[in-house]
């Protein structure tokens, strides 16, 4: 029997039968052999439409799981090409693991590069990878000619699903013989840019007609980016080898010369370290500063000089603005930023090149961890909605899910409540903000081992509870951190302490509605901005609150008493209820509860130890005889 092959269970539920085929990893066919087993078996109408619903949101859920996997290929195989790239050594090398990477990802049956040669002006194949025909491997196309021509021309990505029918592009015998030999049918083809200028295209190719989506475009596209970035960097390194060799002729050159080398090797080797270690875009910046022997900072795109900025991104090099050298930050046409160098009045061209590769350093590093951060930011928030909605209930997979985010569900936490109070202009600023806290929030919740997710027109928090810390504390903190993150107040209510999420999940939805109760009396006692936990309010949290947890209360406040009374089968609640009627006389409740007075004030004793010294004060005390009475009133058959 095949892995494929599943034996309907006659009384089976459909979505177990199709959470076996995805757990499986079975094809896409698999997915209709137990819709058409019902129809063989004369399975009801009913039965067979459950099965078919099934397949259908089990095909979704296939797709996308191997989209994610595809998304993720590709962010990885981008990284590993962006370290082949910081470690550049041979140019031959990175720009063939380039093209197999390509070739891998968008699963085409070749793919190659071919770049302009200025010297006989026109444009020769570089490296091929799945190639068989030698003619097509030592093909040289005339610029213009080809759909490299067209894509070269025009600066932008073409797509063939049928080469030879295609009237687009200037067709040749030579370059449609080499075509024809390696058999190739459907073609894509990206330029590579360096600044304005196109040095060569990279193309991925299929002996079959084919439709290339947008996504494998954009895929295509990145590898083109980092492979032009690989030629330049080559380039550079070639005409510093060249400046090394004239200066060896010429002292005061060498000594010159040398300076500027020794300086674009450092540069180039603390970038590499930064990259393979993780570094950030400041200490990209504070790298390069050493170098220049000046001060660079990264700025926003707002913060830079508009016209600056769009001259450096339109040319590909940093440019000279005032007292300052610009230099943009950009992927595609998004402008990420700026690296600025003041201090410095003119630059040298290994300088200059120094603080454009620092630029193009910064750029893959903001969107690898931008990818990063929001697929993080999305799973946290999925495993927090499951758990508020108790959609999965299994212990184990929730520590499993939990343990991949380096979060401990077995710990003590606290769920906040978080809510804007600041005014908003209109609805988009409204949605703008809300973003904002999102994202502020998921960001706490990562540094903090936490969980977060967007709901209810704010955001939820699942933060574990250090030792010695309490949740008044961890409200207050949390209130204060989001507040200053998106520059308004954040109001944040706080559940008590809660423990075993994964045996209980559905501890996490009755916190969360505690920590709102809470968020709600704040707002009633105009705390806006403010954070506090429901302990903090005691009795006056029954009357502000939206919904009566009355049981929360008496828990909290008597509770340790009634569970000994339970365990022990003592008298200590009904001691208190007697002690309070007889107005905290020890005499008077001995005579009420006909026991002797050493009898009482052991029991007192025993109150204060589970209830904490403080217990007599006047407002514990007023809150411990609403508990009581609420207590008596829920039970009163008790005496």
């Amino acid at each position: 029997m095949s892995r494929d092959h599943v034996q309907p269970a006659p009384n089976g539920s459909a979505q177990a039968e199709y959470l076996e085929l995805l757990t499986r990893d079975a094809s896409v066919e698999a997915y209709e052999r137990p819709v058409l087993a019902a129809r063989a078996e004369g399975r009801s109408a009913d039965r067979i439409a459950e099965l078919e619903q099934a397949k259908r949101l089990a095909l979704r859920v296939r797709a996308e799981l191997e989209g994610r996997r595809r998304r993720e290929a590709e962010l990885s195989a981008l990284f590993e090409t962006a370290h082949d790239l910081a470690g550049l050594r041979d140019l031959d090398a990175v720009l063939q693991a380039i093209v197999q990477r390509a070739r891998s990802l968008l699963g085409t049956d070749v793919a190659y590069l071919t770049l302009h040669d200025p010297a006989r002006g026109d444009t020769y194949m570089r490296v091929t990878e799945g190639s068989v025909s030698a003619r097509f491997q030592q093909l040289r196309l005339g610029m213009g000619e080809g759909l490299g021509g067209l894509v070269a021309q025009t600066t932008r990505p073409y797509v063939t699903d049928d080469y030879f029918e295609d009237a687009r592009f200037q067709h040749t015998r030579t370059i449609d013989s080499g075509v024809s030999d390696e058999g190739l049918v459907a073609i894509l083809g990206v330029p590579l840019m360096l600044g304005p200028h196109v040095i060569g295209v990279l193309f991925a190719a299929d002996r079959r007609a084919r439709v290339f989506e947008r996504e494998q475009i954009a895929v295509l596209g990145s590898f083109a980016a980092l492979a032009a970035a690989a030629i330049d960097t080559a380039n550079l390194l070639t005409e510093t080898r060249a400046a090394l060799a004239e200066l060896e002729r010429a002292n005061q050159i060498i000594r010159d010369g040398s300076a500027l080398i020794e300086r674009a090797s450092d540069v180039h080797d603390r970038l590499a370290e930064l990259v393979l270690r993780g570094g950030g875009v400041h200490d990209v910046a504070a790298a390069v500063s050493e170098v220049l022997d000046g001060t660079v900072l990264f700025t926003e795109a707002g913060a830079a000089p508009a016209e600056a900025l769009e001259a450096s991104r339109a040319e590909g090099h940093a440019v000279r603005h005032g007292g300052e050298w610009i230099a943009a930050v950009a992927a595609g046409g998004e402008l990420l930023g700026a690296l600025v160098l003041r201090g410095q009045r003119a630059l040298d061209p290994v300088d200059q090149r120094t603080l454009e590769r620092a630029a193009m350093v910064t750029s893959l590093l903001l969107l690898a961890r931008r990818s990063a951060a929001e697929a993080e930011h999305r799973v946290r928030g999925e495993l927090l909605d499951d758990l508020l909605d108790a959609r999965d209930r299994d212990p184990r997979l929730l520590r499993e899910r939990a343990a991949r985010l380096q979060a401990d569900l077995d710990a003590t936490h606290v769920v906040l409540a978080a809510r804007l109070d600041g005014p908003a202009a209109d609805a988009d600023e409204e949605a703008a903000a809300r973003r904002r806290l999102w994202s502020a929030a998921s960001h706490l919740a990562a540094t903090r081992h936490g969980l977060a997710a967007a709901r209810d027109g704010g955001t939820v928090l699942l933060l574990p509870l250090g030792a010695g810390d309490t949740a008044t504390e961890l409200a207050g903190r949390t209130a204060r951190h989001l507040g200053t993150a998106v520059h308004q107040p954040v109001t944040v209510g706080a559940s008590a302490p809660v423990t075993g999420l994964t045996a209980h999940p559905e501890t996490v939805a009755a916190a969360y509605a505690e920590g709102r109760r809470c968020l709600d009396a704040l707002h009633l006692l105009g705390r806006a901005g403010d954070g506090a936990a429901a302990e903090d309010f005691g009795f006056l949290g029954l009357l502000l609150a939206g919904e009566r947890d009355v049981a929360g209360f008496v828990g909290r406040t008597i509770g340790p008493v009634a569970s000994y009374d339970e365990r022990r089968g003592t008298d200590l609640l009904r001691t208190m209820d007697a002690y309070f009627s007889c107005g905290m006389s020890p005499a008077r409740t001995k005579d009420a509860l006909h026991v002797h007075v050493n009898t009482v004030a052991q029991r007192l004793e025993r109150v204060g130890r589970l209830l904490g010294e403080d217990w007599q004060t006047p407002a514990r005390a007023l809150e411990i005889q609403l508990a009581l009475r609420l207590h008596r009133l829920a039970a009163p058959d008790r005496r």
